[in-house]
């Protein structure tokens, strides 16, 4: 994985401390979904999502309906492509031109990310912007890189990503009643083109886990991540009450939900998308697999009008998705020394 900087890693630990006087959740939210054939019990179950998503950006669901047999498939797909010579995995690495497949992290500058991601889109292929330049319009074609080994990987994968796809589009239902929108309110945002990718993380042992990060601090830039993790843990959020980083126990057979940039904006930031990070284990080896969901690149991205009155006017000026993908997937793999392109580019001046 290289070797680590130690200055690159700068107050980690340098926290906030809880008020004693002042108690705050240790936890984020855990939601149960099996309930929702009953009207009431759903009414209860979005007001629980609207209330994690206003005040944790972040909650668990179970009882989702992703079938536990093929979340394990998964899993073990995932650890048989990581375990395979490295030559064999960069038969799929990804560059410039397709940002999909295998990275390794070697073309970073400083050692920050302590692992190794594997990348697939949930479409066969997608349509994004060649350029992140406003004023190009040619576009290019994202195509699945997949391996020749495991021979089942491209089944499973497949699979998988529809399961979850769909427990995706129910949550975004239940996110658009608790703004008192239709459930079907963002779908049309995700039927045509959407550029929503699936990703497999392996975090190897780190023999220094106080100078490095599995992935640094950072916030989702679609509109929701549904993450599965293994029992190993590592998953921190920065709780919004206090600054706090929490650490995300891991539930089994739950899978992590956050919102992500785009609800915030949608939502005119009566939800917001939380900084996370990851930190790494000194002796056990962690897993984890998200599922980003991301719009097609064609759409603008702006507050629901709905929401807006002259007490609520539009905090941001709307933007495309497809050229902040492009901007944001440039400065990732170049590790630009530049920051990166984050909402509040975005925000109106109140």
């Amino acid at each position: 994985m290289g070797e680590i900087d130690p200055a690159f890693i700068q107050a980690t630990d340098q926290r906030p401390k809880l008020n004693p006087t002042n108690p705050v959740a240790d936890e984020i939210p855990i939601i149960d979904l099996s309930v929702l054939s009953s009207p009431d019990e759903t009414r209860k179950v979005v007001s629980e999502i609207g209330h994690a998503c206003k005040n944790w950006g972040f909650f668990q669901v179970i009882n989702h309906g992703v079938p536990l047999e093929l979340a394990r498939k998964i899993e073990e797909v995932a650890k048989t492509f990581f375990e395979l010579p490295a030559e064999e995995k960069k038969k799929v690495k990804r560059d410039m031109v397709n940002a999909l497949g295998y990275h390794d992290g070697e073309n970073t500058k400083n050692v920050r990310d302590w692992k190794e991601v594997f990348d697939f889109l949930v479409e066969d292929e997608t349509l994004v912007p060649a350029s992140p330049e406003p004023d190009d319009k040619e576009l290019r074609k994202l195509t699945k890189q997949w391996p020749q080994y495991p021979p089942e990987f491209r089944e499973v994968c497949q699979e998988y990503v529809r399961a979850v796809e769909k427990l995706a589009y129910k949550l975004l239902g239940l996110i658009a009643l608790g703004l008192d929108q239709p459930e079907n309110r963002f779908n049309d945002y995700f039927k045509d083109q959407q550029t929503s990718l699936v990703r497999f993380n392996h975090y190897p042992p780190c023999p220094f886990p106080h100078l490095a990060l599995g992935v640094g601090r950072h916030k989702d830039a679609g509109a929701l991540t549904v993450l599965a993790q293994d029992d190993v843990g590592g998953l921190e959020v920065k709780r919004k009450s206090d600054g706090e980083w929490i650490p995300v126990t891991p539930t089994p057979n739950a899978y992590i939900i956050n919102v992500g940039d785009i609800v915030q904006v949608w939502s005119n930031d009566k939800y917001e998308s939380v900084e996370h990070r990851v930190v790494v284990n000194s002796e056990k080896e962690r897993f984890s697999v998200p599922f980003f969901f991301f719009p097609a690149h064609h759409v603008m991205v702006k507050p629901l009008e709905e929401l807006l009155s002259d007490e609520n006017p539009a905090k941001y000026r709307e933007y495309n998705w497809g050229k902040f993908y492009a901007t944001r997937n440039r400065s990732d793999f170049k590790k630009q020394e530049v920051e990166n392109i984050q909402i509040h580019h975005f925000r109106l001046p109140e």
